[in-house]
């Protein structure tokens, strides 16, 4: 409405500037003309400019009362008669869309707009049918005039309008909320329940791991003591010169460079896999199975099926369709020995999330087992996770596509987010809307997994918020994103800045921790990241539902202030420690090898979904994390035991280098098209094309 509004009056106001130019123009010209002129000296010219600009003041007078009336004539639009009509006519469209779902839908009662609720509860008893005795008393005064027209009667199609516009602000500012809705519940409704916490508070607080921070000011009192600290030696590197990588400009901001790590001389890790011998996938699939068994994972999804199990091959073939994006259909076409009855039967029964998921971690537990890849670690008992969102198309029509016009140009996708730790174990990934933020979505992935536990997680920007920085806090991850311009990020601190320039610290806090804004719902901060911690609900939602509100929620300022503490601290670090830095990148590189090697998996649609419902893509994208995480399993019993058969011991010593510096996420010696059939039989025409003795097709 507010542009059809601003289309109206586009023209007047093009006048009105038009206007200014055209005397800003005779201003200047009329003054060059007077400098100009030989014949004159300075005093006649500062007269005679003078008085043009006596003469041209009094136009932007005019031109600015006019403006005053504009604006003033835009708000009586705005507010007046005028758009009320604009509104009456576009009522019936809009009536058309929602009239039937607001009779339907079912409103939680604690609305705290209680005329509105008035409004509500009479338009579902009536049907939506409505006349003058509907209540009013939720509109401005202006608005309750306009639903009497000048022939007295009672302006149906602008009340509905009107009803219409009000319960959607007030269901996204909160103050409405719906009974049955993943997005639009009232935020205690997703949390675990008020009472329940207050009642046993201790006993939550115990199994979410949260005790030590029951008392906020406790907990601010130790971050204060932190912060102070971090600053000091931040500030002490700078001032001794044991920090070059970071500099201070004129302005007092800073920069910080990253150096890359000095490349190690070694052999390639490709030339110890297999040169002349290619391992196809299935052999691949089968062998790691062997190993882990991880197709005992594929069950029934109906618990008293008795009838026999698939057997292997028809798993593998719907592992493959899945993952590579082929199709069963098509898989059990080109395929020999694959039935494409029993090919659907063992998608449709026994392909489910969770059986998949369950089979990546069987095959993550054998991996985690090996000593092989703790050779990636820096530190024996620290393990560097990363996640990052990969945009892919989906072919189809998909309520969980969406456009994404830097990434997809004007087709819609997907966001891919996968997470991988520093041994090339890809724990977890999801499928969620291109248009959809990946910050909601890290802490799903931190939480999910049992047997893969984080200890720094690294993202780039998309995946970080400071309400993320809050939660991983008190969840117990270290978050360690990857910030583009990151000297252009605010510093925090308890102390004003003042008391570190006396010290005389270059590194200096921008703005001060509002300790009042979390205080107050320090219990509700302690019960949200418990619901987590406890997966009474993902984060995800919470998340959705904390940004869903037109007007910042208390809570989400409270996260969102307590996070400038713990991303002081990070950026701080990130500043001092060049180390840490080449380690968030060198993590974020990990992921950016498996999106690669997912691009090189999928091959059998151009990289795109051919899938439309959500879960069927999560099931692909599992299935594609499947084959990978087979492939780096693979890979790793392979060198293990290249290494416990290699006698030569320096032949061994460069293999062991060659795996420190290079990725086990390496698939150049897998067959992952397939293979060609060039038998006769396959030379013979199965369509019976006859071919034209005289082809109309040659020109003359």
């Amino acid at each position: 409405m507010s542009v059809q509004r601003g289309q109206l009056h586009n023209q007047s106001f093009t006048t009105l500037v038009e206007q200014f130019r055209q005397n800003v123009q005779e201003t200047l010209s009329a003054i060059r003309t007077i400098v100009a002129d030989a014949k004159l000296n300075d005093s006649q010219k500062v007269v005679l400019i003078d008085g043009v600009l006596n003469e041209k003041s009094a136009k932007p007078a005019q031109v600015e009362q006019q403006i005053d009336e504009f604006k003033q004539s835009a708000v009586k639009i705005q507010q007046g008669q005028d758009y009320f009509a604009l509104l009456e006519t576009r009522s019936l469209k809009l009536q058309h869309r929602v009239a039937y779902i607001i009779r339907q839908v079912q409103f939680a009662p604690n609305c705290s707009k209680p005329a509105l609720w008035a409004a509500l509860c009479h338009y579902q008893q009536q049907d939506g049918n409505v006349d003058k005795s509907a209540p009013v008393d939720f509109l401005a005064e202006d608005q309750r005039a306009a639903l009497t027209a000048t022939d007295g009667k009672f302006r149906v199609s602008l009340y509905k309008a009107l009803f219409f516009v009000e319960v959607a602000e007030t269901i996204k500012s909160g103050a409405l909320n719906l009974l049955h809705s993943e997005k639009f519940r009232s935020l205690d409704e997703y949390m675990i329940q008020k009472a329940d916490w207050e009642a046993n508070r201790a006993e939550y607080l115990q199994r979410a791991r949260l005790e030590g921070f029951a008392d906020c000011k406790a907990t601010l009192k130790a971050l204060e003591k932190t912060l102070d600290a971090r600053y000091k030696e931040t500030n002490q590197n700078l001032i001794a010169g044991n920090n070059p990588c970071l500099t201070i400009r004129a302005d007092g901001s800073f920069h910080v460079s990253t150096p890359k790590q000095e490349e190690v001389e070694c052999l390639s890790l490709g030339t110890f896999f297999p040169e002349r011998k290619y391992i196809s996938m299935l052999e691949m699939l089968a062998t790691v199975d062997h190993a882990t068994n991880f197709l005992d994972e594929f069950e029934h999804w109906q618990i008293k099926y008795q009838r026999a199990r698939p057997v292997k091959k028809i798993l593998f073939a719907g592992i493959i369709g899945y993952g590579c994006d082929i199709g069963h259909s098509k898989l059990a076409e080109i395929s020999k020995q694959i039935d494409d009855g029993e090919l659907d039967n063992a998608v449709n029964w026994y392909f489910s999330l969770q059986n998949v998921q369950g089979a990546n971690d069987r095959i993550l537990r054998l991996t985690n087992r090996m000593s092989l890849p703790n050779i990636y670690r820096n530190q024996s008992d620290v393990l560097h996770t990363s996640s990052d969102g990969q945009k892919i198309e989906v072919a189809v029509d998909s309520l969980n596509a969406n456009y994404s016009y830097k990434y997809l140009g004007k087709d819609k996708g997907v966001s891919v987010v996968t997470f991988i730790d520093m041994r090339d174990l890809m724990w977890h990934s999801t499928v969620i809307s291109s248009a959809e933020r990946e910050a909601a979505y890290v802490i799903d992935g931190l939480m999910h997994n049992d047997v893969i536990k984080s200890d720094i997680h690294s993202t780039d920007t998309h995946g970080y918020s400071e309400v993320i920085f809050a939660s991983t806090y008190l969840l117990d991850f270290e978050f360690a994103p990857r910030i583009k311009g990151v000297s252009r990020q605010q510093l925090y601190a308890f102390k004003h800045r003042k008391h570190y320039e006396e010290q005389g610290y270059l590194i200096l806090p921008d703005h001060y921790i509002r300790e009042n804004y979390f205080e107050d719902q320090w219990d509700d901060v302690l019960r949200f990241i418990a619901t987590i911690r406890l997966k009474v609900t993902t984060a995800s939602q919470l998340f959705k539902r904390l940004n869903s509100y037109s007007k910042q929620h208390p809570l989400y300022r409270a996260l969102k202030e307590f996070g400038k503490i713990p991303k002081t601290l990070f950026i701080l670090k990130y500043c001092d420690d060049l180390q840490f830095r080449q380690a968030i990148e060198k993590q974020l590189n990990k992921v950016e090898g498996s999106n690669k090697f997912s691009k090189a998996v999928s091959f059998g649609h151009n990289q795109e979904f051919i899938q439309s419902e959500k879960e069927d893509q999560e099931i692909a994208e599992a299935c594609r994390r499947l084959i990978k995480n087979a492939a780096v399993c693979w890979n790793y019993l392979y060198l293990s035991q290249e290494l416990a058969s290699e006698k030569n011991e320096e032949r061994r010593a460069e293999l062991i280098e060659a795996i420190r510096n290079g990725s086990v996420a390496t698939w150049k010696h897998f067959n992952l098209h397939g293979e060609f059939d060039f038998s006769d039989e396959r030379m013979v025409d199965s369509m019976g094309l006859a071919v034209p003795k005289n082809p109309d097709w040659k020109s003359d």
